[in-house]
């Protein structure tokens, strides 16, 4: 049994240093990719505009 818990501290211990200092390369990688319409401020802008020119009240 106390080789047991011995194995499970370890690799506790084990984990913990690889996520301190091991895997410096394995961030989050950030999206570079297409955005979607309704979070692209410059489509929102025109959208608006558009509607500005076209006399349409926006939506309640």
């Amino acid at each position: 049994m106390l080789y047991l818990l011995a194995v499970v501290g370890a690799l506790t211990v084990a984990v913990l240093l690889w996520r301190a200092f091991g895997s410096q390369n394995a961030t989050v990688p950030t999206r570079r990719g297409s955005v979607a319409p309704d979070d692209d401020p410059e489509f929102l802008r025109g959208l608006d505009e558009r509607n500005k020119k076209a006399g349409d009240d926006p939506p309640a």
